[in-house]
């Protein structure tokens, strides 16, 4: 039986592209334990389940944008296709897809995921509004100790995206 499958397992195969979060389908396909394959014959199967905003194929510019910033090794990390990218949507769709029990544990264990981070990006956001307030309440003495705070703020987004955000 596997184990359980950890919100920060799946946090580092979640990409930022075209302004969304989403999951490759090789990546998907692992988590699954299936042949990616497999896992988009399933999906051509039943395209009428994936719109745009739920899946969509990689361009070649954007593989090789990954290749270049070191997010992928180069373009056979993918085989001879272009990737498949589901957003939370698509991920939620596979679900009635792939039927199994592996299928669902991974899915629950996805779905938290995202939901995990809107948690973090909704608190950073209101930190930075609160860190905004107090600089208009004080004078310029405080100043060091909110550059200091932006600058952690800043440090945590660049080890964010090294590990795909």
């Amino acid at each position: 039986m596997p184990l359980p499958i950890k919100i920060g397992t799946v946090a580092q195969l979640i990409r930022f592209i075209r302004g969304e979060k989403v999951i490759l389908d090789r990546d998907i396909a692992q988590l699954y334990n299936v042949e990616t394959r497999a896992l988009k014959q399933a999906v051509k199967r039943n395209i009428k389940r994936f719109p745009l905003d739920f899946m969509f194929k990689l361009t070649e510019s954007e593989v090789a944008a990954m290749v270049s910033q070191n997010v992928i090794p180069s373009k056979k990390y993918f085989g001879g296709s272009k990737p498949m990218a589901f957003t939370e949507q698509g991920v939620a769709m596979l679900s009635s897809v792939l039927n199994s029990e592996r299928a669902i544990e991974i899915n629950i264990a996805i779905m938290r995921t995202f939901v995990k981070l809107r948690q973090l990006i909704e608190s950073n956001k209101n930190l930075a509004k609160k860190i905004v307030a107090l600089e208009s309440k004080y004078d310029g003495q405080f100043q060091i100790v909110f550059e200091a705070i932006r600058q952690l703020m800043k440090e945590d987004n660049k080890h964010k995206n090294r590990i795909g955000f």
